[in-house]
């Protein structure tokens, strides 16, 4: 399918570029998709890495007022899991980490008293394991010990995650979906205004082809030249939520970034759109004309 036509062919139909409205109307569906593709590709990166990190990782606390019990529980179930055939690997949280975690809720004062803290243990366990296993075996080595699983305390956030990834994705569909639509219309009106161009190419022996070649040549054109002004917009907004959000000091947050492919998959938005609009245009102009013939 040839995109280019000669150049006397070309003047048959005067080009229009960013003169009618269909590539201003591409241009903010192409911003649009641009923002629901980047974020779509976003979430799905931030829960891919949410379940990298903590699919397989659990926190055991030991919940003891009296220290050396506490204490004494602890090393009973770092021994456990020493054993364990579902633990990896397991690290006692060491009381100057376990400061330094609290130190910004509850002060330095309040750190340095008898404020008794329950001693955690960072478990890592073994794929295709989960933290359940660890209870029986927990419940008799340190009966005062509890198991947080990291995968099921943010369950409900990677399903939100999930949800918005897809919802994302059926946004990008959809402005395609417009983006098709808005082309139907502008080639339909095309060939209305230029029907009396058209039946002087079909006497002189053009065919069908040749003539949808012509718009689909001004329609690729008019799309690309949109598609990238969109991308330009969508881009420019995209880098500065990203400065924004990195501003903010949060892992989880700042874990919504695009990687190099994220960025590839953006800037082939707009080629894309062209060749929507080329088929599109096509084929729309070769089903009018077959029914006016």
């Amino acid at each position: 399918m040839k995109l280019f036509v000669p150049f006397a062919e070309s003047r048959l139909m005067p080009d229009t570029r960013l003169a009618g409205p269909m590539p201003w109307v591409i241009a903010i569906m192409m911003f649009l998709m641009v923002l629901a593709a980047a974020s779509g590709l976003a979430l799905a990166q931030a829960a891919r890495a949410m379940g990298g990190d903590l699919a397989h990782r659990a926190t055991i606390q030991v919940v003891e007022a009296n220290a050396d019990i506490r204490e004494a529980q602890a090393r009973a179930a770092l021994a456990m899991l020493a054993r364990h055939p579902a633990v990896a690997d397991a690290k006692r949280v060491t009381d100057a980490e376990i400061a330094a975690l609290l130190e910004p809720w509850l002060g330095g004062e309040a750190m340095g008293g008898d404020l008794p803290v329950p001693a955690l243990i960072d478990v890592t366990l073994r794929p295709g394991n989960d933290a359940d296993r660890l209870a029986p075996a927990l419940a008799k080595a340190a009966p005062a010990a509890r198991i947080d699983d990291h995968a099921q305390a943010l369950a409900p956030l990677t399903g939100l995650l999930a949800a918005l990834k897809w919802l994302a994705a059926a946004l990008v569909v959809l402005m395609a979906a417009a983006t098709t639509a808005v082309v139907v219309l502008t080639a339909r009106g095309a060939l209305t205004s230029h029907r009396a161009t058209i039946d002087v190419m079909h006497l002189l022996g053009a065919t069908d082809l040749q003539i949808a070649r012509l718009f689909q040549r001004r329609i690729a054109i008019d799309a690309f030249a949109g598609g990238l002004l969109g991308l330009a917009g969508a881009i420019a907004v995209v880098v500065l939520l990203g400065v924004r959000l990195a501003a903010l000091g949060s892992e989880l947050v700042g874990s919504l970034t695009l990687a190099w492919w994220g960025w590839a998959l953006l800037a082939a938005l707009p080629v894309a759109g062209m060749l929507l609009a080329m088929f599109a245009a096509r084929w729309t102009v070769i089903a009018a004309l077959r029914r006016i013939l």
